[in-house]
């Protein structure tokens, strides 16, 4: 299936081991091989608008539509962030907890707006809107998660 991509998510961020008083500092839960999810390949859009910056995730068939929509739908209220990546690297992360992030759907996507009321939470806002545009423009492929679970990318 074209409209879905395998994602490592230990590619959005490391899961630490647990360590205990009894087993003497050893982990005690050893990390279990790699965690592959499934996320909707999309055509991501990102702008600067009044107040922060608006992203426009539009999938290209119904079925990768339908699944970001519900998947936003689950991790809404979980903060939203986004990273970029280039041959496997991660390149910008930008983690939006100074926004109210709020998911709507479109016709084929979501529309995530991320604003905020404080003028200099609103240009922390807009600093990383103009990185990641940055960043997709030379060929990073972008990573939307909420809670750290990832939704969509785009290549």
């Amino acid at each position: 299936m074209t409209s879905m991509m395998v994602m490592d998510k230990g590619m959005m961020g490391s899961m630490g081991t647990i360590a205990s008083p009894m087993s003497g500092g050893m982990p005690a839960a050893a990390p279990g091989g790699m965690q592959m999810c499934m996320v909707p390949r999309c055509t991501m859009k990102m702008e600067k608008c009044k107040g922060g910056m608006k992203m426009t995730c539009t999938c290209e068939d119904e079925l990768a539509a339908a699944t970001l929509q519900n998947m936003c739908k689950m991790m809404a209220g979980s903060m939203c962030s986004c990273c970029c990546l280039m041959n496997g690297m991660m390149m910008c992360q930008c983690n939006m907890a100074m926004c109210k992030c709020e998911c709507t759907d479109t016709k084929m996507g979501v529309c995530i707006t991320c604003t905020s009321g404080d003028e200099d939470c609103c240009a922390m806002c807009q600093a990383c809107c103009e990185c990641m545009m940055a960043c997709m423009k030379a060929g990073c492929m972008c990573c939307v998660c909420f809670g750290g679970t990832p939704v969509c990318c785009c290549c």
